[in-house]
């Protein structure tokens, strides 16, 4: 089974079940990006505990519990104390690289649309490499996407 197939408790033998046994592809796909975008060989400047942290936040401000307790995992798994607190969304942050980077990630969850390139340029100026701002958007747009996946697969689910 699929960390997506998991996490929406999709039930072996099910209509469901069965229907995304037809998109296994896509399943997979997903279960690879999960791992690039959360565990790369190479990080960058955001470490596997700050990607783990962000997508935990992330999935906080989703109100997605089933994704929320899976990064929580991953958070712990990492053994970063240090950015396990920002799994929290009312955390504060007094380095200034890594509260940018909070907030931005914030701004593409929580209103995507308002991120600007004003935005992009105030992570620049604390230090954020341009690869590493793609990182962030990847990972933020990758959460999300999951977000999205598991509440139309509950919704699937419920109408069966």
């Amino acid at each position: 089974m699929t960390l997506i197939e998991t996490l929406a408790s999709v039930r072996p033998g099910s209509a469901l079940a069965e229907a995304m046994g037809k998109r296994a592809e896509i399943l997979r796909l997903s279960e690879a990006a999960h791992d690039a975008v959360l565990l790369p060989r190479d990080p960058g400047g955001l470490s596997h505990g700050l990607r783990a942290a962000l997508a935990a936040r992330m999935a906080r401000h989703n109100r997605s519990p089933a994704l929320t307790s899976h990064y929580d995992t991953l958070v712990a798994r990492a053994d970063e104390p240090a950015t396990a607190l920002l799994a929290e969304p009312d955390t504060n942050v007094a380095d200034p690289r890594t509260a940018e980077i909070v907030r931005h990630a914030d701004r593409l969850t929580v209103a995507p649309r308002d991120a600007t390139r004003a935005h992009v340029e105030a992570l620049r100026q604390v230090g954020v490499t341009d690869a590493d701002i793609v990182r962030l958007a990847e990972l933020a747009a990758f959460v999300n996407y999951q977000v999205r996946v598991l509440a139309g697969l509950r919704l699937l689910g419920e109408m069966r």
